[in-house]
C-alpha cells in the first residue's frame, strides 16, 4: 500500500497517527511517511460513525495502534483533519488530538478534510477534474475543484470557502468543462439530485465520498505540512479548525452595522456606578464614527499624520472585508482599531487609544480582536506599519508576535533638523502568538511560543521530595460554558494551580454567551491553559513545569452545560489520558459548585440544603450525603444569571450583567419600583424569572414612551430585591422542612453581595450556618472540579475512554457517595 507523492519532501521517516471526525466517517489510520514522500498504511480503522465520534475516536485510535503492533511511544507525530465540516465534529477531532499530542509530547499537524476527500477519489480511480462538495449544513456546501493525475490530487483553489448549494450547482453546471467533471463529497448525500437536474451526471460511488485516514496522510504530504515552505511548527496550540464563516450571531452583528441608532431611554445615576467595571470591547458601528474621528484627531494633534474624518470611517464600515472594534467605558469611546482584508493578509490600518487610558492593555485587546476577525475572514497573516521610533507600539506588536519584514525609508516626517523616520512593516501568522489581557488582569492563555514539545528541566532533590510528599496529583478541566479552566490538586486537598481563561470580550457584544463562539474559543485556548496550569503547578513545587507523567489522573466536567463547549474539554481529557496512560474521572459541573463551599467551610458535611444560582441554573437541592442529592425545585424558565444578563442588555449595560447591576443596586432604593415576586407563594420550590425580566423591560419601554428618565440605581436595586426575596423565601422554607443545620450557595450568582447577605440574615437568626464560597470560587473554575475528582480517585471510580459529554446530566451523575473528603482544602495559586 505504498505510493509516492511528489512534492514536499520529509527529511526523515515518520510514523503518524491520522484522525478525522469532520464528517459521518470516522477516519483513522497509522501510516509511515517516508523521506521521499511515500505513504505506507500500517493500520486503518475508517468507519461510518454518525454522532458518535466523541464516544469512539480514542478507542478507535487505540485499536489501530494495536493492529499496527505499536504504542503511543512509537509515534513520531499526530495528524488531524481541520475541516471544513461539522462544527462539533471538527472540534472533537482537534481537541482529542491536542490531548494526544500534549499527553505524549508529540507534534500535531493539521490538514484539510476536503483535500482528504479528493485523495479518497484518487484511491477510487478518479482522474481528471474532480469537483468536491462537502456538506456544510444549512443548505450549503464546501466546494473545491481538484486536478487528479497519476501522481495524486492537486487543489486549484487557495482556501476553503462555503457556498449555497444551489449557487454551487449553478457555478459548476456553467463551467466550460462541466461535462467532464466528476463529482464527489458528502454534500452529495443531500444535494445529488440538484446536481443531476443541472446536467451533471458523473458521480463517484458513495463509499468514496468521505475522507479516510490514508487520504489525510496523502493530503498532508501533498500540502507539505511536515516540511518545506508550508511546513507547520507542530505546536498543538496552533492547530485550529478551518473557518469558512462567522457564527450566526456574528453575521447578524455585521448586518446590524448599517442600522440607525436605536431609540433608548435616558438613564440617570449611572456614572459612578459604572466607573471601572464597564470597560468592554465591541465592533464599531456607524453610530461611533463621530466619537472615533474625535479620538483620532486628538491622538494625532501634533503629528504629521492626517487624521481620518468621520466620513472616511463611515465609508470604511460600509465596505466588505473589514473589521473595526472600539473600546468603550461608560459609553465613551476610549480606543479603536481596525483594518481591511487584502488577499490572504489582513492590513491593520489604525490602532488608537486615548492618551489618558494607555498602558491598560487596551491596544493589545483591540489588536487581538481585530486579528481574530481577520482569521474568521480567511486571512492567514496580519500586518501593519509602525514608526521605528515608536518604542511602546513596537513592544506591543512584538508581544503579539509581529516581526519586521520590511521598511519604508523616511516614511514618517520628523521634527525640524532631524531625519525622517522609517516605517517598519510588521507581519505575523494567524492566529497570533499571544492574546489580550482581560480586564480582571488574569492572563488569557495563548498558543505556546516555546519550542514544542516542552521538556521539563532537571529537578532538585528538594523539588522531588515536595512532589513525592504531595501524593497523587490530579489535573481537572472545566469547559461547560464560556470559561476554559484547569487546575492541579494534590492528595491533601491543596490546589497547586488554578487557571481560568475567560471569553467575556467575545460574548459581550451579544449580551450573552453564544454557544458557537464558546466552543470555538475552548478549542483555541485549551492547550495554552494546559501549559499555563502545569507551569504554575511546577512553580508551586519549585520546578519549571510539571509533565503529564507527574499526574495520577485527569478529571473533567462532562455535564451539564453547552454541548459544543463540553465536548472540547471531554475530548481533550480523553486524548490526554490515552496518551499518558492516565485514568479518566467524569465530574458533574453542579456538584463542583456544591463542593466549592469546602474552600470556605472545610468541615461542611451533609445533610444540608444548597441553592445553586448561575447563568444556566437556579435550583434548591437537599444534599443528604455527598453524592446523594434530591432536587427540591428548579426554575421553569430563565435562571437568575440569565435574568440579570437580559435586563442589563435591555439597559445597554453590557455583559455580563450581574456585576454591573449588583454595583448599581448598592446605591439604589430597593423599594422604589415594585416588580413581581413570581411563584413566591406557589407552595413548591419552583422558580420563574421570565415574568420578572419582562416586567422590567416593560417598565423601561413605558418610561421611554413617556419621556421620563430612569434612575438606574433604583431600577437595579428594585429588580435585584425581587430576585432575592423569592430565592431567600424558598430557601428558608426548604431549610425548615428538611430540618438541616447548614445551608450553602453555589454558582456564579453566589458572588452577588446582596444575595449572600440576605441568605445570612434570614437563616442565621434561625440557627442555621450559612456558607458561601470564596468570591474567586463562585464562577466556573477547575479547582472546584478537583474536589469531586479527588474523591472519585480515592474511591477508584473512573470513567471509560468512551465517555461523552451530557449537556443535560442530572445532579448525581458520576457521583461517588462513599468516598472520603480531605479534612482541609486550600487554594495555593
Amino acid at each position: 500500500m505504498s505510493e509516492k507523492n511528489p512534492g514536499a519532501a520529509i527529511p526523515a521517516e515518520k510514523t503518524v497517527l491520522a484522525l478525522d471526525t469532520s464528517t459521518d466517517m470516522l477516519a483513522c489510520a497509522i501510516g509511515r511517511v517516508g523521506a521521499d514522500g511515500s505513504v505506507t498504511v500500517l493500520a486503518a480503522r475508517d468507519h461510518m460513525c454518525r454522532r458518535q465520534a466523541n464516544v469512539e475516536l480514542v478507542t478507535t485510535a487505540q485499536r489501530a495502534l494495536t493492529e499496527a503492533g505499536l504504542s503511543m511511544g512509537d509515534l513520531d507525530a499526530v495528524l488531524v483533519g481541520r475541516g471544513p465540516g461539522s462544527f462539533t465534529g471538527v472540534r472533537i477531532g482537534i481537541a482529542t488530538t491536542k490531548g494526544l499530542a500534549c499527553g505524549a509530547g508529540l507534534p500535531l499537524y493539521g490538514t484539510s478534510a476536503l483535500d482528504a476527500m479528493a485523495w479518497s477519489a484518487h484511491a477510487a480511480g478518479a482522474r481528471g477534474t474532480l469537483a468536491v462538495a462537502g456538506d456544510a449544513m444549512r443548505g450549503e456546501v464546501y466546494p473545491g475543484i481538484y486536478e487528479l493525475d497519476e501522481a495524486g490530487a492537486h487543489r486549484t483553489f487557495p482556501a476553503e470557502t462555503v457556498s449555497k448549494a444551489d449557487a454551487c450547482v449553478t457555478a459548476w453546471a456553467g463551467r466550460a468543462d462541466a461535462a467532464e467533471l466528476t463529482l464527489t463529497g458528502n454534500g452529495l448525500v443531500k444535494y445529488r439530485a440538484r446536481f443531476e437536474a443541472a446536467g451533471l451526471t458523473s458521480f463517484l460511488p458513495e463509499e468514496a465520498w468521505y475522507p479516510t485516514g490514508e487520504g489525510l496522510l496523502r493530503a498532508a504530504v501533498e500540502a507539505g505540512v511536515f516540511d518545506g515552505p508550508a511546513a507547520q511548527p507542530g505546536d498543538p496550540a496552533l492547530v485550529l479548525p478551518i473557518y469558512t464563516r462567522l457564527s450566526d450571531a456574528e453575521e447578524a452583528e455585521r448586518t446590524r452595522l448599517g442600522l440607525k441608532k436605536p431609540a433608548s431611554v435616558e438613564l440617570t445615576g449611572v456614572d459612578d456606578a459604572l466607573a471601572g467595571i464597564h470597560l468592554q470591547l465591541r465592533p464599531m458601528t456607524v453610530n461611533d464614527t463621530a466619537a472615533v474621528a474625535a479620538l483620532e484627531a486628538a491622538a494625532y494633534e501634533d503629528a504629521a499624520h492626517t487624521p481620518w474624518t468621520e466620513k472616511m470611517f463611515y465609508e470604511e464600515l460600509s465596505q466588505p472585508g473589514r473589521s473595526w472594534w472600539v473600546a468603550h467605558d461608560q459609553g465613551t469611546v476610549i480606543g479603536f482599531a481596525g483594518g481591511v482584508l487584502a488577499g490572504a493578509d489582513f492590513e491593520i490600518e489604525e490602532v488608537v487609544v486615548d492618551a489618558a487610558r494607555r498602558r491598560e492593555g487596551i491596544a493589545t485587546r483591540l489588536v487581538a480582536r481585530v486579528a481574530y476577525d481577520a482569521q474568521m475572514l480567511g486571512a492567514s497573516t496580519v500586518s501593519l506599519e509602525v514608526d521605528e521610533k515608536n518604542e511602546p507600539a513596537r513592544a506591543l506588536y512584538g508581544a503579539l508576535g509581529l516581526t519586521e519584514e520590511g521598511r519604508r525609508p523616511g516614511y514618517y516626517p520628523a521634527a525640524a533638523g532631524e531625519p525622517a523616520h522609517d516605517a517598519l512593516i510588521l507581519r505575523a501568522p494567524l492566529p497570533l502568538a499571544a492574546d489580550a489581557v482581560i480586564a480582571t488582569g488574569r492572563p488569557e492563555p495563548a498558543p505556546s511560543i516555546r519550542p514544542w514539545p516542552i521538556v521539563p528541566g532537571e529537578r532538585t532533590p528538594e523539588a522531588a521530595a515536595a512532589l513525592a510528599a504531595a501524593g497523587p496529583l490530579i489535573l481537572t478541566i472545566e469547559s461547560s460554558c464560556d470559561e476554559t479552566a484547569m487546575a492541579v490538586t494534590d492528595s491533601h486537598g491543596v490546589v497547586c494551580a488554578s487557571v481560568v481563561a475567560t471569553q467575556i470580550d467575545f460574548h459581550a457584544r451579544f449580551g450573552g454567551v453564544v454557544p458557537e463562539i464558546a466552543s470555538r474559543k475552548h478549542t483555541e485556548a485549551i492547550v495554552g491553559v494546559f501549559e499555563e496550569t502545569l507551569a504554575r503547578a511546577g512553580e508551586h513545587f519549585g520546578v519549571d513545569t510539571l509533565a503529564p507523567a507527574d499526574l495520577a489522573a485527569v478529571g473533567v466536567t462532562a455535564g451539564p452545560g453547552l454541548v459544543g463547549a463540553l465536548v472540547v474539554g471531554v475530548a481533550f481529557a480523553k486524548g490526554l489520558c490515552a496518551a499518558a496512560d492516565l485514568p479518566l474521572i467524569a465530574v458533574h459541573h453542579l456538584e463542583g459548585h456544591l463542593m466549592a463551599n469546602l474552600f470556605e467551610t472545610s468541615d461542611l458535611e451533609p445533610p444540608f440544603v444548597a441553592s445553586i444560582v448561575s447563568g444556566g441554573n437556579t435550583m434548591l437541592v437537599h444534599v443528604r450525603a455527598w453524592g446523594d442529592y434530591v432536587l427540591l425545585g428548579a426554575t421553569i424558565d430563565d435562571a437568575v444569571g440569565e435574568a440579570f444578563d437580559k435586563v442589563a442588555k435591555a439597559l445597554g449595560l453590557g455583559y455580563p450583567g450581574g456585576p454591573v447591576i449588583s454595583k448599581l443596586s448598592a446605591q439604589g432604593n430597593p423599594k422604589a419600583i415594585h416588580f413581581p415576586r413570581a411563584m413566591m407563594h406557589s407552595g413548591d420550590y419552583s422558580f420563574s424569572l421570565s415574568g420578572l425580566k419582562t416586567a422590567v423591560i416593560t417598565y423601561i419601554e413605558g418610561e421611554n414612551r413617556a419621556g421620563r428618565a430612569i434612575n438606574l440605581p433604583d431600577l437595579a436595586a428594585s429588580f435585584e430585591a425581587a430576585v432575592i426575596d423569592v430565592q431567600v423565601a424558598k430557601a428558608v422554607t426548604a431549610v425548615e422542612e428538611t430540618g438541616v443545620a447548614d445551608f450553602c450557595v453555589g454558582g456564579g450568582v453566589a458572588a452577588n453581595p446582596g444575595l449572600r447577605a440576605a441568605y445570612k440574615a434570614a437563616l442565621t437568626q434561625r440557627g442555621v450556618r450559612v456558607t458561601v464560597p470564596p468570591m474567586r470560587a463562585c464562577g466556573d473554575n477547575a479547582a472546584m472540579i478537583g474536589i469531586a475528582a479527588l474523591r472519585s480517585y480515592n474511591a477508584g471510580s473512573f470513567s471509560p475512554l468512551t465517555l461523552d459529554a451530557d449537556p443535560n446530566a442530572a445532579l448525581g451523575t458520576w457521583a461517588t457517595p462513599d468516598a472520603p473528603v480531605p479534612p482541609t482544602w486550600t487554594v495555593q495559586k
